[in-house]
């Protein structure tokens, strides 16, 4: 009974940590650093004539639905040294004809499609510019977004810079994007934290920036390729600066069918990224480094989904043998909020919306999409392709 006990209360503690604990970590951690180094204050941009140029890329397939609306929204951006980029790779719908509207706009194309991560390579090696940020076509971007990114750029320690990710409805009641929404909400605040402390654990590609000489092309089969791209970048030293006053604002996936792809694959980058960034986690190269990525990307792609599904039999057997009064609360407890959870799908699967009940049902989905990734990468290429492209 002492090792079911030990092996249940583990379990609980991982499941803890990975999703409420290392967040109150990281809050009295920031609290402890501004006692005595002060509360970071906004870098000083210099007079305009001395900014640095800076490509706006955009990676489309496609999109010829789009470019008129986000060229609108481009052309409100206020930065004034800003060069724009289209990478239409394989694109063979009228996106280029589109484009050729806009003086200027530079189009980078090839026939071939290969997907996202060959377009980044392709478009990165043809811009020339230093800073470079990269958004995607469906994408809406602040006027302000560039100067704030170019603002943390002023210190010369951070590589990459990333903002915040704004998620909204197409309609009201549409549940999926609501809990993306409010998932989003709470990964921002950890985003913000993560880079006051020391470093952001990763950029997304909905908005992130680089500085164009410290990025390494990336293997094509990269599944996560903003969030490794990045992360290089701090293996090097460098840091990931995270801003939420440059934002990017998309609308959320249309139904739960549509956010369960997005997460399957996002679980399965998210086991790829561990195992090529493997290095990172050794805590003698850079401490707070590995104590960052494990807390905030490690536990929840790997062992906590696995930790809180072992809870149920766990606790089950725990009661059975009348191991105390304390695990028939914790069961009675887990009991509630799986009930809470069917309630929430149920409610959802009825066109009705809770919010209350639809959090634990999206933490939930969460977590299985976790099982679902891993099945997933199994039938994506392998990695050996980021092993052969670091000995080219």
């Amino acid at each position: 009974m002492v090792t079911l006990k030990v092996i249940f209360w583990i379990c609980l503690a991982l499941v803890f940590y990975t999703y409420l604990g290392y967040g109150i970590l990281l809050w009295v951690l920031i609290r402890l650093k501004r006692l005595f180094k002060g509360k970071p204050e906004k870098a000083q941009l210099p007079p305009e004539n001395e900014l640095p140029e800076v490509t706006l890329m955009i990676c489309a397939y496609n999109e010829q639905d789009i470019v008129d609306i986000k060229m609108e929204n481009t052309h409100q951006i206020t930065y004034p040294k800003l060069h724009v980029v289209w990478v239409t790779d394989g694109s063979n719908d009228a996106t280029n004809d589109y484009l050729a509207k806009y003086p200027d706009v530079q189009v980078i194309f090839s026939p071939e499609r290969r997907g996202k991560t060959a377009a980044l390579n392709h478009g990165l090696g043809e811009v020339t510019d230093e800073l470079v940020v990269m958004t995607d076509a469906n994408t809406m971007l602040n006027p302000e977004s560039i100067t704030e990114i170019v603002r943390c750029f002023m210190d010369p320690q951070v590589a990459c810079v990333a903002g915040e990710k704004h998620v909204t409805a197409r309609h009201e009641g549409q549940a999926a994007a609501e809990g993306e929404g409010l998932y989003w909400k709470y990964e921002s605040t950890l985003k913000r934290w993560d880079g006051e402390l020391y470093s952001a654990m990763g950029a997304a590609g909905e908005l992130c920036a680089i500085r164009r000489s410290l990025y390494e092309p990336m293997p094509e089969n990269a599944l996560l390729d903003d969030f490794v791209m990045s992360l290089r970048m701090v293996d090097k030293g460098y840091k990931i600066a995270y801003t939420s006053d440059a934002y990017a604002m998309e609308y959320g996936s249309a139904d739960l069918t549509e956010e369960s792809k997005r997460k399957r694959r996002i679980a399965a980058g998210g086991l790829q990224s561990i195992w090529w960034l493997r290095d990172m986690m050794n805590p003698f190269r850079q401490p707070l480094v590995a104590f960052q990525l494990i807390s905030h990307r490690v536990l929840r792609w790997s062992i906590t989904p696995i930790a809180l599904l072992l809870l149920i039999p766990l606790n089950v057997v725990l009661v059975f043998m009348k191991a105390g009064i304390l695990y028939n609360i914790i069961w009675i407890l887990q009991i509630l909020f799986y009930l809470a959870a069917f309630l929430g799908y149920w409610l959802e699967k009825n066109g009705k919306k809770n919010k209350l009940l639809y959090i634990p049902y999206y933490f939930l989905f969460m977590n299985l999409n976790v099982f679902r990734g891993m099945a997933y990468l199994k039938s994506h290429q392998n990695s050996g392709a980021w092993e052969k492209a670091k000995r080219g």
